[in-house]
């Protein structure tokens, strides 16, 4: 969606969020708190802009117009965002992310689960998609 990794998992949670549906696990994070907050942040919006463009729009391709238009990050800096979303957690390095992978893989009851190696890969697990 307009380049953006992100942007349709976001729009979507928003929705959900916007008709009531959207599961408790993911109040306490929505879009001031990680991935939401980053992408907020690197397309320079504010939430509240951001949840009225949505609200405002029946259809992605709306939303993805809208951003074409309004949001000036450039192809260099959607790469750079989708790579560090993309990868999060998947640093080896990086022990402390690693760790926190770990604890919610097995919290979730996929510790065994060696697909799993960043913590997108751990949401599409956890939503059924991997």
């Amino acid at each position: 969606m307009a380049g953006w990794l992100y942007l349709p998992r976001f729009v979507d949670k928003i929705r959900l969020s916007e008709a009531g549906k959207l599961d408790a696990d993911y109040l306490p994070n929505f879009l001031h708190k990680g991935f939401d907050a980053k992408w907020l942040e690197t397309a320079g919006l504010e939430a509240e802009e951001f949840v009225a463009v949505v609200k405002g729009t029946l259809t992605d391709g709306e939303v993805t117009d809208w951003i074409r238009e309004n949001v000036e990050a450039d192809e260099s800096t959607r790469e750079l965002f989708n790579d560090a979303v993309g990868n999060y957690g998947a640093d080896e390095a990086n022990t402390e992310l690693r760790q926190r992978l770990a604890e919610r893989k097995a919290g979730a009851g996929m510790g065994d689960r060696d697909d799993i190696q960043c913590f997108v890969d751990f949401i599409d697990a956890d939503e059924g998609r991997l």
